[in-house]
């Protein structure tokens, strides 16, 4: 399946010097995994987890896409951390608190493989339109705990200090058809919370969400899938559309409004996207 034209609903953050959760991932019913060898490893870990990582990457994750999520090029770390990655059995490499397009060439000239980018500062904000034109880059990822760091923005559930980055980032993803999935929730016991920030994700354009724990799969998943009614809606849409283009007309009716041309290309999309989290399944 094309990497890019894949579903990327739950993209679960693993330690890359955690064996247990590597190991235990490779079960797991998420669309990717980011291997972390940044926030989620201590300083003293930081060498032996590229080992450790490196071993892991050698067994199958199935369909899962495998990003590996190195320390930024100007950390101690960093310049080792990519020259690793790049020989590493993964399908990309995330580079955190992305501000230009620069530290993307920088990375692109370490390694071949495709790049992803954390959105995570208010500069990566209003460059986001450069970086997403990158063409090496693949995906972008919101790091929404560093941007409202870097904001001193307080905690609202409806995120409306962020809303600005976040569609910023939504619209030059989408500009240049790159990923963009959405940042963590970091209360990973609360379930409604979790259901209500997803919903808001995917109704901005996210094509999926950041996750930290196991338990916010099942939800994520669900969020981020067409439903039943969504598909049976699509279904009908095409079918009236068709129907009436052979009759001679320009649009349908379907439930009471209007389907053009427009509507109907939404729809097919629905479909591709049910049809290809089917495929994941199989």
């Amino acid at each position: 399946m094309d990497l890019a034209n894949r579903p990327y609903r739950s993209v679960l953050y693993i330690p890359a010097s955690k064996e247990r959760a590597l190991e235990k991932a490779r079960a797991m019913t998420i669309d990717a995994i980011i291997f972390d060898l940044e926030d989620a490893v201590a300083p003293e870990e930081k060498v032996t987890a590229r080992a450790t990582l490196a071993e892991a990457l050698t067994a199958s994750y199935g369909n899962r896409v495998r990003i590996v999520r190195i320390n930024s090029l100007d950390t101690e770390w960093g310049l080792e951390d990519a020259k690793a990655a790049a020989q590493m059995d993964c399908d990309a490499i995330l580079l955190p608190k992305v501000d230009s397009p620069a530290q993307l060439d920088a990375l692109a000239a370490i390694t071949d493989k495709p790049l992803w980018a954390m959105m995570e500062t208010p500069m990566g904000m209003l460059n986001a339109k450069d970086i997403a034109a990158h063409p090496r880059l693949q995906g972008m990822v919101m790091g929404t705990n560093d941007l409202a760091k870097e904001l001193n923005a307080r905690f609202r559930a409806d995120r409306l200090p962020m809303i600005t980055g976040l569609g910023l980032c939504v619209l030059a993803a989408k500009a240049f058809g790159k990923v963009v999935v959405d940042g963590v929730y970091n209360a990973f016991k609360d379930d409604e919370g979790l259901k209500a920030e997803c919903e808001q994700g995917r109704d901005m354009g996210m094509d999926g969400k950041t996750l930290i724990h196991p338990a916010q799969v099942e939800i994520t998943n669900a969020a981020f899938a067409p439903d039943d009614k969504e598909i049976d809606l699509a279904r009908r849409q095409i079918e009236a559309f068709e129907e009436a283009k052979a009759a001679g007309q320009g649009v349908a009716v379907v439930d009471g409004k209007i389907v053009e041309n427009l509507h109907v290309e939404t729809a097919k999309k629905t479909l591709a996207k049910a049809e290809a989290i089917a495929a994941l399944a199989e």
